[in-house]
């Protein structure tokens, strides 16, 4: 469902926005990439299906599944590039602290879609290497500041150009596990939780998502076979434009065999075991890791204020939504 704050306008026309956005993205990605030791690689659109190096995220999302007469397999548009990544890191031989980012460009279908949310998906995709006494939650730690020094100045250098934009967010970034979080709003759902601690502390690293709280549920759905569920979470950020905590980050440390076996038990998915990456991760054949996505056009939606994702990208949406838009008078990409 479409939400619109009484009185939006948007204070930049469409060339003006397309201007901007390549402002934020050529400035964020140079500015990301320095701060984590980062070179740009390329990435896959498809991935073949055999080798489960797709993200299968929740679990439930159908994938893009087609054949490829030439090569005779079928293969599968990627929905992120968590697991695909570390096997890139391998393959070009990166040292400990140093790592890889790439322009990942996904399709969702079966995403619900609303102010945030769109079919298409478009991120800066990294993974680091990191030795096995980085595996804790104070290089996690360490990691998000780093990150959120890169949004710090971004929206130093954006509020400079364009005079409408007011710095909002605080000097440090606020650390909260899920259940501590549980802990301090017991009788709230899981988005109420996240927009009372965003609204509060303005810039919340949500941290260890995946196991269950009291209730038996996850604060959200993790797949089992990337993140190391003691050890990821995500960047959240309050959105005054849409009164609600906007994710920015997804991301965390890497399963290793033992994190791996524990998580896929738990799921009831062990056979995923037997899969060429899961082998892989067992075997100890893949370099430990620690890494995540930034959504692009989330980014530039809050640095430039913008109600709707549609604003800074280009996407599809029903004819009821763009008509709803339109009569707001607000322009899609």
């Amino acid at each position: 469902m479409i939400i619109v704050k009484e009185g939006y306008k948007s204070e930049l026309d469409l060339l003006e926005t397309e201007i901007a956005i390549k402002y934020i993205k050529d400035n964020f990605e140079r500015d990301f990439a320095e701060k984590m030791n980062l070179i740009r690689v390329s990435a896959p659109l498809f991935v073949r299906s055999k080798l489960n190096l797709n993200d299968h995220l929740n679990g439930h999302e159908r994938v893009i599944l087609f054949d490829i007469p030439a090569i005779g397999e079928d293969a599968e548009i990627v929905q992120s590039l968590a697991k695909w990544k570390r096997v890139s890191l391998k393959s070009h031989n990166i040292a400990p602290n140093h790592g890889i980012y790439t322009d990942m460009n996904a399709i969702r279908r079966d995403e619900e879609l609303d102010n945030l949310h769109s079919i298409y998906v478009d991120q800066w995709d990294w993974e680091m290497v990191i030795t096995n006494e980085q595996r804790n939650y104070e290089t996690l730690k360490e990691v998000v500041e780093r990150i959120y020094s890169v949004l710090l100045y971004t929206e130093k250098k954006i509020s400079q150009k364009y005079t409408y934009i007011k710095k909002e967010l605080p000097s440090e970034i606020f650390f909260i596990s899920t259940t501590e979080l549980e802990e301090r709003y017991p009788n709230l759902s899981r988005k109420e939780r996240e927009n009372a601690i965003c609204k509060e502390k303005k810039a919340v690293f949500l941290y260890q998502i995946g196991w269950p709280l009291k209730d038996g549920l996850s604060h959200d759905g993790r797949a089992a076979d990337y993140d190391d569920w003691n050890l990821n979470g995500d960047i959240l950020l309050w959105y005054d434009v849409l009164d609600r905590a906007v994710e920015i980050s997804s991301m965390g440390i890497r399963i290793n065999e033992e994190s791996l076996i524990k998580q896929l038990q738990h799921k009831g998915e062990e056979h995923k075991l037997n899969t060429p990456y899961c082998q892989q991760i067992t075997k100890n054949e893949l370099p430990l890791s620690i890494g995540g996505g930034l959504g692009q056009s989330r980014i530039c939606m809050y640095f430039l204020r913008k109600m709707h994702i549609g604003e800074v990208q280009s996407s599809l949406w029903s004819e009821e939504d763009l008509k709803k838009l339109k009569d707001l008078g607000i322009e899609i990409l």
